[in-house]
């Protein structure tokens, strides 16, 4: 992985201490909290319901066991003893202490971590696929780019002030795991028909109030030309976006007002201004590629004997196998998916002594090497078959074994109004009474993959409307109520989901999806999924066997 050399530690040491200087003027009053909102939320430091929250960018979703323990230490030094994994890949501690916070990112900069542009109008955190390094269908190493694409976008001048946040995704496969084309800038690593490296572009995907699945404006974009084509695209969204209008200021509004093809027009016209100048160098790219060396794999046969015995001797191996394995590119070696979603805890958690043990397992049998996903679980990309029931072990011990990956119990929920000022529900209970209703593991196999995702509010952190079932926390005189959609995607296939209907009471959510789980199960096809039935059969008989109460 990318390590910090003396320029980037020396920025963060300067940073900490610019903020150091800013916390102690406000903890004496000599700034008001007005003066100092920007400030602080230039440092990825909010004011929630009840504390501050400090979100840290894990770029891309890649780090190493150093780095995760001294997040442990954060969380039991500073916190409650936990952080919470979010849909951008980043972690939040969310009873962090004003006086306490320069010294907290004192302590991530040592081991090359900060919160920088994980907050405001700027170029947030970019992600990229869990898997990389490890994907057998990778085009190319997604990491190099979104490392080349962080160091190019972090304190860059012209884009520090956006008319509103910006999001980069960068997929190299031909599945996506990453969302791609709900983010601002979609980025696919593509072969054009001579072989060569380039990129798929697609421009204004986003969810929140308006939620879009961004258009793809170039078919093909050399890779050594990417760079000018992002401050084509930004440039374009610079001039033309909408400061004076907090929810129309997204890139995917102006995209969808002026058409993408006009859009697509603009930014051509905008990149040949530029022209080459505007590109990354040939020997920064190699740099940067150069930190992300192959991994010294093991030449190991394709099967392992032990890994079979011992699954047959272990009910809860076999299981964990069959959820929570991914192949991997090399003969031997697997993708171990580590799910945050243990029944009736809340999703994305994970306490400081979790954070420890999982950077242990790591350390001694993942390469060193762990990565967060946008789905707020994180994976181990590199273990041996022969590892597989030491590791599986080694999780259970620390709870974080549950074997649920891409099942109906492996939700995704943000955290609501238990924190969120700006959530009008709360998403963890709803979550929890989910996971509960279906906590037998042989019925959600059963069910199969099954995508639920929670949001406390029309903003969406929990990526409700690309949910196979989506869940958006509303208002309604003071009562929280649930708003149901269906058939929406997140993957290659992305697709924004339809209302099921009116929106229910906080005790008729689980029951609601046993109904719909009911519906599919009776309607679908053989090898369907949740997905695949809905798009057959329609939203007709899933909305008849959820308000038929109500004709």
């Amino acid at each position: 992985m990318y390590q910090y050399d003396a320029i980037d530690a020396e920025v963060l040491a300067d940073r900490v201490a610019e903020f150091r200087d800013q916390a102690a003027r406000r903890l004496s009053g000599e700034l008001s909290e007005d003066q100092f909102k920007i400030l602080r939320l230039m440092n990825g430091l909010y004011l929630q319901l009840h504390a501050y929250m400090l979100r840290v960018a894990i770029p891309y979703g890649s780090l190493n066991p150093v780095q995760m323990r001294r997040l442990a230490h954060v969380a039991r030094t500073y916190d409650k003893g936990y952080g919470h994994l979010t849909t951008r890949t980043n972690i939040q501690f969310h009873w962090i202490k004003l006086r306490d916070a320069a010294d907290i990112l004192e302590a991530l900069a040592e081991v090359g971590m900060h919160a920088i542009q994980t907050s405001g109008n700027c170029i947030r955190n970019v992600t990229a696929d869990p898997y990389a390094g490890a994907a057998a269908d990778e085009i190319d190493d997604p990491r190099v780019w979104s490392e080349a694409i962080r160091q190019w976008s972090t304190f860059h001048p012209e884009f520090t002030f956006l008319p509103r946040k910006f999001k980069i995704a960068v997929n190299a496969s031909a599945a996506d795991r990453v969302a791609t084309r709900v983010h601002d800038i979609g980025l696919y690593l593509a072969r054009g028909d001579d072989g060569a490296l380039g990129f798929k572009v697609f421009v204004g995907g986003g969810l929140g109030r308006t939620p879009y699945v961004g258009p793809l404006i170039r078919e093909f974009l050399p890779a050594a030309r990417l760079f000018s084509y992002l401050e084509a695209i930004l440039r374009v969204y610079n001039r033309h976006g909408k400061r004076d209008n907090k929810n129309k200021a997204r890139i995917k509004i102006l995209v969808s007002t002026l058409g993408a093809e006009e859009f697509a027009r603009q930014v051509e016209a905008e990149w040949e201004k530029i022209g080459v100048a505007g590109d990354l160098p040939d020997t920064e790219l190699a740099r940067i590629r150069g930190a992300f060396a192959p991994v010294p794999f093991e030449t190991l046969p394709p099967n392992s004997t032990g890994f079979e015995l011992a699954k047959a001797t272990s009910p809860a191996l076999a299981r964990f196998a069959r959820n929570n394995l991914r192949p991997h590119k090399k003969p031997g070696y697997a993708v171990v998916e580590v799910a945050l979603k243990a029944i009736g805890e809340t999703p994305g958690d994970i306490s400081a002594d979790q954070m420890d043990a999982v950077a242990d397992i790591a350390e001694r049998w993942a390469l060193n090497d762990l990565r967060v996903t946008h789905e707020q679980n994180l994976v181990l990309p590199h273990v041996k078959l022969d590892d597989l029931a030491e590791v599986h072990a080694a999780l259970a011990k620390a709870g974080l074994a549950t074997a649920n990956s891409n099942l109906i119990t492996d939700i995704i929920a943000c955290p609501g109004l238990d924190y969120c000022a700006l959530a009008n529900a709360r998403a963890i209970p709803i979550a929890q009474q989910i996971a509960e209703t279906f906590a037998d593991p042989d019925r959600a196999e059963k069910i199969g993959e099954l995508k639920i995702k929670i949001s406390g509010c029309i903003n969406a952190c929990g990526h409700h409307h690309v949910a196979h079932v989506g869940i958006l926390g509303v208002d309604k005189k003071g009562e929280e109520f649930y708003q149901l959609t269906l058939g929406g995607s997140a993957a290659e296939d992305a697709e924004v989901g339809k209302i099921l209907g009116p929106a229910l009471p906080a005790n008729r959510v689980a029951g609601a999806i046993d109904e719909l789980v009911e519906v599919y199960l009776r309607q679908r096809n053989e090898g369907e999924r949740f997905l695949d039935t809905y798009r057959r059969v329609g939203l007709a008989p899933f909305k008849e066997a959820v308000y038929a109460d109500a004709h």
